[in-house]
């Protein structure tokens, strides 16, 4: 079995279905902060699929899909088309736009986010080993 990136339409899919979920806040919000679907980049990670699909920006924070682990994430971003930050949260659309909703009303950030693979260290292993 191998992966495919998430089409444009089965992203639409799982755009309608977090919205159904939703809140009446976080719709709201949605509504004010939702864009066409679009790749942006993300290398190393996205390089395979294109990128990954952005479905909202706020401010220069940007709302995506990481089809690598099927779910929704936010991150910052400095140029357009670039996406700075690499989760990989497995997160409805739902729950990514109340964390922006606890963030514009607290001034907090909500949930982890769960960052790239990292290399594994043994605590044991003398210093001149190879990894």
């Amino acid at each position: 079995m191998s992966w495919e990136p998430i089409t444009q339409a089965e992203i639409k899919k799982e755009i309608k279905r977090g919205i159904t979920q939703m809140t009446s806040a976080q719709r709201y919000l949605w509504n004010t902060i939702r864009v066409p679907v679009q790749k942006w980049q993300l290398s190393p990670w996205g390089d395979l699929g294109g990128g990954f699909w952005v479905v909202a920006i706020l401010g220069q924070t940007v709302v995506w899909y990481n089809d690598i682990e099927e779910g929704f994430n936010r991150s910052l971003y400095s140029n357009t088309g670039v996406i700075d930050e690499y989760w990989c949260n497995q997160d409805e659309l739902q729950r990514t736009v109340g964390h922006l909703l606890t963030k514009i009303k607290t001034g907090e950030e909500s949930g982890d986010l769960l960052g790239p693979p990292e290399p594994v260290v043994t605590q044991n292993a003398p210093a001149d080993a190879p990894n």
